[in-house]
């Protein structure tokens, strides 16, 4: 176990990334401090940051837990996911850096050789760390902490997309990385349009995956019997 209020924080965020620590689970303040070497008050500075940044909410005395995930926040992600990718493509086009481009190639690298390894906790988050660099591409101060909190349930929601269970879960999982690479080309050649076009097929592959984490098949009647 590493120690100190970076890796605290760093870790708490990927637990909650790669459902580790389930939606709505209570964090052990006392535990942590022991774990981490750490008073009280680095302890509840890091909660406090990251219930600012969406993974964490603290209610007064209820103690501090994993954000959920409730009917009205999945119906709300749904909603409003393309939109918000839509937007935060246009604005990468315009605005990236090109050290940002190489960081995108970098993470887009370590997500390929993750989908050859099959290596679903890399694959989230690297995934996520993908999506965030473009956030930072679009330089948007409105924006970027909406696509934050967004990240944060796609990739929990996500995780069946990451542990392919046939063939075809797997080709999708391979069409993903090819998204990515078309996304650098797109943002490389300056082309709004096919960002934004991109944005929508590559939700449209996920979404149905998405949708099985909401709702998996059930058993057949006959194996009940």
């Amino acid at each position: 176990m590493r120690s100190g209020k970076a890796a605290l924080y760093e870790d708490l965020k990927r637990l909650i990334l790669t459902m580790e620590l389930d939606p709505d689970e209570v964090l052990d303040e006392s535990s942590l401090t022991a774990q981490y070497g750490l008073s009280r008050t680095p302890v509840r500075e890091v909660f406090q940051r990251l219930a600012g940044e969406g993974y964490l909410e603290i209610v007064e005395k209820r103690g501090v837990r994993v954000i959920p995930m409730s009917h009205a926040s999945l119906r709300n992600f749904f909603l409003v996911a393309p939109m918000i990718y839509a937007a935060t493509g246009r604005l990468a086009v315009q605005n990236y850096k090109p050290a940002q481009l190489k960081a995108l190639k970098e993470t887009q690298k370590r997500f390929r050789k993750a989908v050859q390894t099959h290596d679903a906790a890399v694959l989230v988050l690297e995934n996520n760390r993908f999506h965030e660099i473009m956030g930072e591409m679009a330089a948007n101060p409105y924006l970027q902490p909406s696509l934050g909190r967004l990240l944060i349930d796609h990739c929990r929601i996500g995780h069946t997309f990451y542990r392919p269970q046939n063939g075809d879960m797997e080709q999708r999982l391979q069409l993903a990385a090819d998204h990515h690479d078309a996304f650098i080309a797109a943002i490389e050649a300056h082309d709004e349009q096919a960002v934004v076009d991109l944005v929508f097929e590559h939700w449209e592959l996920s979404r149905e995956n998405m949708e099985i984490f909401i709702a998996p098949q059930g058993l057949k009647a006959d194996h009940l019997i």
